[in-house]
């Protein structure tokens, strides 16, 4: 039976705060749906210092923050995009439009149709997430979405220059220099110099995870995406400055990001335990990590690899880094993850930045019914059919009628049997199943 060695908060306290920050969110949107552009400004005055009558950047302002990063960065905005777009192509080649006869003289078929438009949300408060621009834009640009537009909040004091840079090279075709519920909500509900979208996607704070979670239905949503969550499945095949450094290059997103090692090695449970705490030392986002690992940390000590599985399923976390002997016996076992990292070469990291595959992921135990964003989240796939012959329209037509009445809806059966009556010659009783 796997055992704690170190646990994370109370589940009750947890929920204590989540139902403060529904609340929160609650009036907050109300305001901005009631308000529009005031309410907005207020909001970005209040919670970010950000004063503008006009919130959405200008192309001069837009070239100016390019000009001031180093060819360098902008070369390596571009590698990762070029990733991203990579990956996302090739998903979206594994999708297709089908178009099958199923009974002579009647066609099905389904078309990938992209949303119309879509409002990607770049969080940046504490750091310029430059990777969420390529995530969101660069596949939406795949999936083919007509209208993207992005927000970020500022960055200590003005638009951050790098996430403005990749907004504009993935594509963006507005630009929004807004953070928080503000921006989230203007994008959905719209304001009066904000034109509204058809879905939100993008990772956030509790707050914006929370606003996305009530503007769902109002609006598409990719997932719930939240505090960074990252579970770390280790045994005596390595070792704990690399457990401890991929614990914490999650923990440092912000103080409420779990943290968890699994293993079944109890050496190396506290070997990490105490690298942790060395690490944190040193470690110049240290202040955040160690709060996320205080409150959220855990190290959970299994008997074997098969109970790593059902622990690890249970948790149900955005990142999984599997770092055992056989790395594959998770990959084929493992059913509740946001994004696999396996054996000790790759990272989370490279994942949140680089490689290719989607950094907005399930949280929450979203993972269980749902994977990340990618190309298939902007497209719907739409259903249509055709009947073309008489003798098919009245053959399906005799069926439906008796299925129709069979569940009480005479009006749906006359649907069917004036057709039987057209295209087949039959004489039916208006009100009675086709015999």
């Amino acid at each position: 039976m796997a055992r704690w060695l170190k646990k994370g908060r109370d589940a009750t306290q947890i929920a204590e705060d989540d139902a403060k920050v529904r609340a929160i969110v609650e009036a907050t949107l109300a305001d901005i749906e009631k308000r529009g552009d005031e309410a907005v400004r207020e909001l970005s005055i209040k919670f970010d210092g950000w004063d503008r009558t006009d919130y959405r950047l200008t192309d001069k302002e837009i070239r100016e923050c390019i000009s001031e990063l180093p060819a360098r960065a902008i070369d390596d905005i571009k590698f990762a995009q070029e990733q991203v777009r990579n990956f996302a192509e090739q998903q979206k080649a594994a999708l297709r439009d089908i178009e099958v006869e199923t009974l002579p003289g009647v066609i099905l078929g389904h078309k990938n149709i992209p949303v119309n438009s879509v409002g990607c949300y770049v969080p940046g408060g504490k750091y310029p997430m430059v990777a969420s621009a390529h995530m969101s834009v660069v596949t939406a640009k795949v999936a083919g979405v007509p209208r993207i537009i992005t927000c970020a909040p500022p960055y200590q004091g003005k638009p951050a220059a790098a996430i403005v840079a990749a907004q504009h090279l993935a594509g963006a075709d507005v630009i929004y220099s807004l953070g928080g519920i503000q921006a989230v909500g203007a994008m959905a509900l719209g304001t009066q110099t904000i034109e509204p979208v058809d879905m939100l996607v993008g990772p956030g704070n509790a707050f914006v995870a929370e606003a996305k979670r009530q503007l769902y239905g109002r609006v598409g949503i990719d997932l719930f995406a939240g505090p960074t969550e990252t579970l770390v499945i280790a045994d005596e095949s390595v070792d704990a400055e690399m457990c401890a450094t991929d614990l914490l290059g999650q923990a440092e997103h912000g103080p409420t990001s779990p943290a968890v090692l699994l293993t079944t090695s109890e050496k190396l449970a506290r070997e990490t335990m105490a690298e942790v705490e060395r690490l944190l030392s040193i470690l110049p986002t240290g202040e955040i990590a160690r709060k996320a690992w205080q409150d959220y940390g855990e190290v959970i000590i299994c008997e074997d690899d098969d109970e790593m599985v059902v622990e690890a399923n249970r948790l149900a976390f955005e990142h999984v880094q599997v770092m055992t002997k056989d790395p594959d016996f998770f990959l084929n076992k493992l059913t509740n993850y946001g994004a696999l990292f396996l054996g000790p070469r790759t990272n989370v990291a490279y994942g949140d930045k680089v490689i290719g595959t989607n950094h907005t992921l399930p949280t929450k135990k979203a993972a269980r019914y749902t994977g990340g964003l990618w190309v298939g989240k902007f497209l719907k796939t739409c259903t249509y059919q055709k009947v073309l012959t008489d003798e098919a329209s009245a053959m399906v037509g005799e069926y439906c009628s008796r299925l129709c009445m069979l569940e009480g809806f005479v009006g749906h059966a006359e649907q069917a049997n004036i057709r039987v009556r057209r295209y087949g010659g039959r004489n039916i009783p208006y009100g009675t199943a086709a015999e």
